[in-house]
């Protein structure tokens, strides 16, 4: 796993580096079984702003969304979690819009933050499912943002600003809580959630 990690902490580097800001690097070795893995992250998620994992694409015949760490993570994590999904290739999407619900829940108006902020960070539009009256259009003027009507069902095509598929869901702590007990399909007003990568907002 050495060589492994090593590539995977250079990938993360270089990322950052391609934001143009500097970060520091900190690798942790934790004795115990690899069964225990779900509860390690959950350890560190007491003293994390994030907790970030690759989650494999899922098959269509697959019973389960996610698998066990992601699934004990949703539940249990006491930070955000990053639910990273590969894409037909095996990596990560680079492209496609970021999706969020605009509603009523006590930690919206931090989902659509995040959601804002991954929007810039990532130079993607910000998908807002609108379910309230109020919105934050306005308070980022320098991110493209839709507009869309929960519940309509509309499916996504590709459109002038290039591939919008959906590259990130961000969801906060009622979705967290009911993740792993949606079953395909499901009536979530983000289309294409959860086959895709996934932020859960927890505070």
């Amino acid at each position: 796993a050495g060589p492994s990690l090593e590539a995977a902490v250079l990938s993360v580097e270089a990322e950052a580096e391609h934001t143009g800001k500097s970060i520091r690097v900190e690798s942790v070795g934790v004795d115990g079984d690899i069964n225990d893995v779900a509860d390690v992250l959950i350890a560190e998620s007491r003293h994390a702003l994030m907790v970030c994992i690759g989650v494999p694409r899922r098959a269509r015949t697959a019973d389960r969304l996610f698998g066990p760490t992601a699934a004990a993570l949703a539940a249990h994590a006491h930070c955000t979690v990053a639910l990273i999904r590969a894409d037909s290739a095996g990596s990560p999407p680079e492209s496609g819009v970021i999706s969020v619900v605009l509603d009523d829940e006590p930690d919206n108006d931090s989902v659509v933050h995040l959601a804002m902020q991954e929007g810039r960070l990532r130079e993607a539009t910000v998908r807002q499912v609108d379910r309230r009256v109020d919105s934050w259009i306005r308070r980022f003027p320098d991110v493209h943002v839709e507009m869309v009507a929960a519940g309509s069902g509309r499916s996504y095509a590709p459109g002038q600003r290039g591939p919008q598929g959906l590259q990130l869901a961000v969801v906060g702590q009622a979705d967290a809580d009911r993740i792993t007990d949606l079953e395909v399909p499901n009536c979530h007003p983000i289309v294409g959630y959860p086959d895709c990568s996934v932020l859960l907002v927890r505070h």
